[in-house]
């Protein structure tokens, strides 16, 4: 069981939002009306780790121990929004978002495969990691810097927890496990050939909802993603080259290959579905 040893391990790391934020070192000179809507989307998706949760324990009913996992992700995720929220309170309070722009992004999401959802998730970790890094460069106000730079490394924490996960799947289904994580890699790690990025968030997961399915097309701004990312806080080639060698990285570690490319990965994912079907 990985529960016992994450929830010490992330308990020894947990910040506190009344004395690890600077909230006295406030600078409104430094804070547009651009920037602040930009929180209050953010802060609306983070929400939807409510969702996302009640997914993960419907789909994962059989596994005690990752359900147990997810109490600690919650309260971490859901700690993301309300720092987000708690900021804008402080000094942007006309932007807080609404108790119903918040219910807006919770939905029952579609079931699905609880391997390549938590590799989807492990993907989508990383992706945030990078994204929050990239805002707190963005930003130019003391204090939402800090909440980013934060709120990055909880991301990055969380895609260890979720590797350790991938890891434990791994010995106990082999190749069923590694088709699932290899076709969901090649998935996330191919971003730049699609004209959206790649997240969770933005992904179709509930079709009797359809076109408002998604997260994304819920936010009172539906197009204020992709505007985030290539107008303002400008995560280009650069980042989402970091994006994917961390993928691919990660997952060379976790089947004990070598991935350089997203080419490698694929070609590994048909050894596997060629092998899965041998056994058939």
């Amino acid at each position: 069981m990985l529960y016992p040893e994450l929830f010490k391990s992330l308990e020894q790391v947990r910040w506190n939002m009344e004395t690890d934020i600077p909230w006295d070192q406030f600078d409104g000179s430094k804070l547009t009306l651009e920037q602040a809507q930009t929180i209050k989307m953010n802060a609306i998706t983070e929400w939807s780790a409510l969702p996302a949760t009640e997914m993960f324990l419907r789909d994962n009913r059989q596994d005690s121990d990752f359900c147990a996992f997810m109490s600690v992700w919650f309260f971490e995720e859901q700690k993301h929004s309300l720092v987000l929220m708690e900021y804008l309170r402080r000094f942007y309070p006309e932007l807080v978002p609404t108790e119903e722009e918040l219910d807006n992004v919770r939905f029952e999401f579609d079931p699905a495969p609880p391997l390549e959802t938590l590799m989807l998730h492990f993907c989508g970790e990383i992706r945030l990691n990078h994204w929050y890094r990239c805002a707190s460069d963005w930003h130019t106000e003391p204090v939402i810097k800090h909440i980013y730079k934060i709120i990055s490394q909880d991301e990055a924490r969380h895609g260890g927890a979720y590797l350790r996960y991938m890891k434990k799947a791994l010995n106990e289904l082999g190749d069923s496990a590694s088709s699932a994580f290899a076709k969901i890699g090649v998935l996330m790690a191919s971003a730049r050939r699609t004209e959206k990025p790649l997240h969770p968030t933005n992904l179709h997961v509930a079709q009797a909802f359809f076109p408002k399915d998604t997260i994304q097309s819920r936010l009172p701004d539906p197009d204020w993603l992709e505007r985030w990312l290539d107008g303002q806080i400008k995560f280009d080639g650069t980042w989402e080259k970091k994006v994917i060698d961390r993928i691919l990285h990660n997952l060379s570690l976790l089947f004990d290959q070598s991935f350089e490319t997203v080419q490698d990965l694929n070609r590994y994912r048909k050894q596997i579905t060629a092998r899965l079907a041998e056994v058939a």
